[in-house]
Order: structure tokens, then sequence, then C-alpha cells
């Protein structure tokens, strides 16, 4: 795979600029240990943004976990995503858009390289490590991050209900365009 969490923590730890996170995770969270699906902040939080399959490019296929990806993404407050239909694809295309100042930066999924996927699960795993430990540190803290969360969620819930109705009107549409190609050849 791709990314290896532990790997990711011990890069932390031995960066003089990176290793707070892990410090200040730890002290309220205890020491980190297995995996990142097994955190406090993936378990609360980020699990609840449940994936749906999506393009992604041909020779990282089997490489990354695209679920969990989606998840890291959509459950961030840096960034915002869309799920863009096809024309002739079974798959959405998985949009990611990030505002940097004056500038935003859209990318597509299907196009980044792997150093930019893996890049991906860092920057959204320590804003959760961050995320969790600000609501540990000041209450006032916690009860925006609450309220930026449920807003977060509300939002991939309104997205992932406009896609199944899309989903629905394109059967729809296949349905009755097979049916009309029926009875013109009975005529």
């Amino acid at each position: 795979m791709l990314f290896n969490f532990q790997t990711f923590i011990a890069d932390l730890r031995e960066n003089q600029e990176k290793k707070e996170v892990v410090e200040k995770f730890e002290k309220h969270f205890g020491e980190i240990s297995w995996e990142a699906k097994d955190q406090n902040w993936y378990k609360n939080y980020t699990s609840k943004f449940k994936s749906v399959s999506y393009l992604t490019p041909d020779e990282l296929k089997d490489d990354f976990d695209r679920s969990f990806l989606m998840e890291l993404v959509a459950s961030s407050f840096s960034s915002d995503w869309l799920l863009e239909s096809i024309e002739g694809s079974e798959l959405p295309e998985f949009v990611i858009s990030v505002q940097s100042g004056d500038q935003v930066v859209v990318k597509k999924v299907s196009e980044l390289r792997w150093f930019q996927i893996l890049r991906l699960y860092e920057i959204y795993i320590e804003e959760q490590m961050n995320l969790q430990v600000l609501m540990a540190e000041d209450e006032k803290e916690k009860d925006a991050i609450e309220a930026q969360r449920d807003a977060r969620s509300h939002r991939r819930n309104i997205v992932m209900d406009n896609l199944d109705k899309e989903e629905l009107t394109k059967q729809d549409k296949q349905e009755r365009e097979g049916k009309l190609d029926d009875l013109m050849g009975q005529l």
C-alpha cells in the first residue's frame, strides 16, 4: 500500500517542526498505535463520510485505499470536493479543490501521481489530529469544530442525495429509451 500510518507517525516524531503534533495528541489521547482507522478522530468523525467508487489512476488502482482517501477529503475543513459525472463512464470523477490565499487549486484524483496521493493522506491525517488536540485543549474551539463538523456532514449528505437522484434519473432514462426502442422495433 502507498500509505503506511505508522511510518507517517514515525516521520512526524523525527521532524522538529511536526513532532509537537504527535506529542500533544499522545498527551491527550495516549500513545498512537495501530492504524489510522483505529484513532478516535477516525472512529468518531471521519468514518461517517462513507465513500463511493470513483475514477482513480490506472497505475495506482490497487496501491491505495480509495475509500479512506475520500473519507479524509470529505471530512476535511481545508478542502472542498465534488463528484462529477463523466459521459460514458459508470464511475464519477472525484474532484478536490483547495484554496490557498487567493489561489484555488482543483485536481481530479484520477490525474494525480502516487506522491501527490501520499501527500494528501499526510495532510488530511495531520489536520484531523490537530483538530482533536484543539478540541481537547479549548472548550470554545471544541464547540466551533463540532459545528463545522456538523456542517461538513450535512453537506456530504446533500451531495450524496443528489448523486443518488442523478443515478436514478439516468437509470430511468435508459429504461425509457429501451422501451422506446422495443416499441419502435415492433412497428
